[in-house]
């Protein structure tokens, strides 16, 4: 998928991600942190969201792509923006091992096992390395792809103001 509605796909894609990755490694912060949603409907919806990311990702990564090759002489900012974009497919799929994670604990909770709180543990510092590891992530790719973007066209209008 190439143009949706006269758009880049990527464009309107890379939106989703930008708020679907954050938002899935916050609730699973949360639910790794705290147990009581973990026990509720919260660990659902983030192994949802996961699902998702996990699957808009390489679609936004392939439109990407599409996108990149339709420049004939891409600049060093796009190349960075393309090589950090291609390595999102990987925090992706860490989100959702952390959800399937989270799902596991829940389970795992409702035995009484000694290394119930090990396992909750482990769980919740992998949790906060891969959230925050996926949230820098997302913020670096979005600056690479808004400098390339924009950096030119801000300069021009400055430069226009100036005179």
């Amino acid at each position: 998928m190439t143009v949706i509605n006269g758009l880049p796909a990527h464009v309107l894609f890379v939106h989703a991600i930008v708020i679907l990755a954050p938002l899935t490694a916050v609730l699973e912060i949360i639910c790794a942190l705290w147990a009581g949603a973990r026990r509720g409907q919260l660990v659902w919806v983030t192994l949802v969201l996961a699902v998702i990311t996990t699957v808009l990702t390489p679609i936004t990564i392939q439109a990407g792509n599409w996108l990149y090759d339709l420049r004939r002489s891409p600049d060093a900012v796009l190349q960075e923006h393309a090589e950090l974009g291609d390595t999102m497919i990987y925090f992706s799929v860490a989100l959702l091992v952390v959800a399937l994670a989270l799902v596991a604990l829940r389970y795992a909770e409702r035995r009484d096992d000694t290394r119930r709180v090990l396992y909750n543990a482990i769980v919740a510092v992998v949790a906060i390395l891969v959230g925050v590891a996926s949230i820098v992530q997302v913020y670096r790719i979005g600056d690479a792809g808004a400098q390339s973007v924009w950096s030119k066209e801000i300069a021009h209008l400055t430069s226009a103001n100036q005179r």
